[in-house]
Parts: C-alpha cells; sequence; structure tokens
C-alpha cells in the first residue's frame, strides 16, 4: 500500500512539472512569420538556449524538492501507523482484561445465585423440621395432660378407697405418688420440646440473615458486572477516538475513500461479533457450529432488529438472545460508516 501511494505521488510531480513545461513553451515565441520581400531584410526569432536550460534545471529541482517531500510525507506516516498499532495492541490488552474481569464477576453471580438457593432449601427443610417437632410437642402435651388427668382420678379413687381400709389407703397414696412422678416427667418433657422450639425459630431466623447476605452479595456482583460492561463501552469510544484521527488523512486519497468505508465497517463487524460472543451462552454443543445473523441498527447503534439469516438453530437461539442482552453497539463519526452498518450481517462462532 505505501508503494502505491508512492507511485501516485511521483505520477502526480511528473504531470505537474509537464504542465509547468508546457506553460513555458506557451509563454515563448516560436512563431515565424513567412518572409516578406522587402528590399534584403530577413526577419528571424531565435532561442535562447541558456533560458531553456535554466528553466529544465528549475523543473528538476522542483521534481527532486516534491520527491523528498512525499518520501518526508511517507515517513511520517510510517511512523504514525507504527504508533496507532503499538496503541491498538494496547487497547485490546485492555478488552481482553476487561473480558476476564466480566467472566470472573458473572462466576461470583451465579456462586451467589446458587447459595442463595441453597440456603432457601435448608430453611425450608429446617421450617419442615420444626412443624413436625412442634406437632410431636403437642401430642406429647396432650397425652401428658391425659395421664395427668387420668393420675388425678385414679388418686381420687383410692383415697374413697382408704375410708374403706388403712392398707388400702396408704397403697392409694404410694400410686398417687408414683402418677405425680409420671406427670413431672410428662411437664418435663414438655419444656424440652419448648426450648427445642425456640431453637428451631433462632435458627430459622439465622438462615434468613444468611440468605439476606447471599442475596446483597448476588447484587454486588451484577453491580461489579455492569461496572466492568461500561468500562469496556469507555474503552471502545477511545479506540473509535484514537482510529479517528487516521479518516482525515484517508480521505486526501480519493479513490481510497470506499475502501476505507469498507474497512471501518468490516472493523465495526469484528467488535460487535466479540460483544455478541462474550454476551453468549457457551454450549459445549455449539462448538464447531456457526449462525449468521442480519441487524438493524439506528444511527446511534441501538438494536431494531435481529433476524437468523442461517446456520444452527440452538446456536441461532442462543445468539439472538446475546443480542438483545448487548441491546446498543458502538457507532463511528463517520456518516457513511453508519449508514452501511445500520444493516450488518454477522457471522457467530463460539470458539
Amino acid at each position: 500500500m505505501k508503494k502505491n501511494n508512492y507511485s501516485v505521488a511521483v505520477i502526480i510531480s511528473l504531470c505537474l512539472h509537464a504542465l509547468l513545461f508546457a506553460a513555458l513553451l506557451w509563454g515563448t515565441d516560436f512563431t515565424m512569420d513567412k518572409p516578406k520581400i522587402h528590399g534584403n531584410t530577413i526577419k528571424a526569432v531565435v532561442v535562447d538556449p541558456a533560458l531553456v536550460n535554466q528553466q529544465a534545471q528549475k523543473i528538476r529541482q522542483q521534481r527532486n524538492a516534491a520527491k523528498q517531500a512525499e518520501q518526508d510525507r511517507l515517513k511520517r506516516l510510517e511512523q504514525q501507523a507504527d504508533s496507532l498499532e503499538k496503541q491498538r495492541k494496547a487497547e485490546e490488552q485492555r478488552l481482553r482484561e476487561l473480558k476476564a474481569d466480566k467472566l470472573q464477576a458473572e462466576k461470583e453471580t451465579r456462586k451467589a445465585e446458587a447459595d442463595r438457593k441453597r440456603v432457601a432449601a435448608v430453611k425450608e427443610q429446617e421450617k419442615k423440621q420444626a412443624a413436625e417437632e412442634k406437632r410431636k410437642a403437642d401430642e406429647a402435651t396432650r397425652v401428658a395432660k391425659q395421664q395427668a388427668a387420668k393420675a388425678d382420678a385414679e388418686r381420687k379413687a383410692k383415697q374413697e378407697a382408704t375410708r374403706k381400709a388403712e392398707e388400702e389407703t396408704r397403697k392409694a397414696e404410694l400410686a398417687r405418688q408414683e402418677k405425680v412422678k409420671e406427670q413431672r416427667k410428662a411437664e418435663e418433657a414438655a419444656r424440652k420440646a419448648e426450648e427445642d422450639r425456640k431453637a428451631k425459630v433462632a435458627a430459622k431466623k439465622k438462615a434468613e440473615e444468611e440468605t439476606r447476605k447471599a442475596e446483597a452479595a448476588a447484587k454486588e456482583a451484577q453491580r461489579k458486572a455492569a461496572e466492568a460492561k461500561e468500562l469496556q463501552r469507555q474503552q471502545e469510544a477511545a479506540l473509535n477516538d484514537m482510529f479517528s484521527g487516521l479518516e482525515a488523512e484517508t480521505e486526501q486519497r480519493g479513490g481510497a475513500r470506499g475502501q476505507f468505508v469498507t474497512d471501518e465497517a468490516d472493523r465495526y463487524g469484528i467488535i460487535y461479533t466479540q460483544m455478541i460472543q462474550q454476551n453468549l451462552l457457551v454450549d459445549q454443543g455449539f462448538l464447531g457450529k456457526e449462525c449468521i445473523l442480519t441487524m438493524r441498527l439506528s444511527a446511534n447503534g441501538l438494536l431494531l432488529d435481529a433476524s437468523e439469516a442461517g446456520g444452527d438453530k440452538s446456536l441461532c437461539r442462543a445468539a439472538k438472545a446475546a443480542v438483545v442482552k448487548v441491546s446498543q453497539f458502538p457507532m463511528p463519526d463517520d456518516p457513511l460508516v453508519i449508514e452501511k452498518l445500520r444493516s450488518i450481517r454477522l457471522t457467530v462462532s463460539p470458539q
């Protein structure tokens, strides 16, 4: 490409010098009037060779100066291109780091969600256990009361029997004391059941607190993912600004304008494909497959429509979901490139 630019510059320089030489010849009077016989007088026009040589020397100097200026300009362009290539590689490295941060944030989000579900499952299980233990405690209390009532009835019967015989009274008293012991044991069992119930309530509160912390961790992970996405957008905008400096130089190349528009559209197409694949939920079954999508965008990059143009059906469904998730794509400043990007065809192929 640099060789072609040099050739074009040399051709333009030669054309300019040819025009200058023609202008010089035009200003020199080479016309010779047909001699008229007026006695012995003869008229002639003489061209000064020194003047022609001086003009030719001046043209050579101007051509050499133009050639040197063109070489200097090409050297500056090469240095600028090298500098921009280094900046582009640095930006690509930062984009890769941002992608890694985003993947880590998504991983933390999934882990927080799994912890929340696990805590909820434990909470539900403990709730069922607490209900079952409460039911058993209530049943034990009811049985204890029935036993206490039965013991009291038997005690009264024994007391009635004591009026008939002292021996029977003593036996009845012993039986009553035994029943009192059983009643105390039942009351102790009821007290322990109540303590167990309170312990379950405390465990329930602890589980709810853990659930709240897990939800807070999930929200924090989502916030970090959003910040990583915003930082990525800012980096892409900076990358666009960096390449916009080449646009003015490219426009001066006349016929290269169309190629510039095509190259810019292709470059943004690569950026769009990377953004879609970053938001794609990759399945192992998608490896080796591809999906062709057609997107319609507004002038500011807002997604208007996304349709399937060919490829694997399952992958295309996942790709369209990723496109909707991105929702807005970066746009350049050049209106011709924007017009070319408003209807774009992309190929998504998970690696």
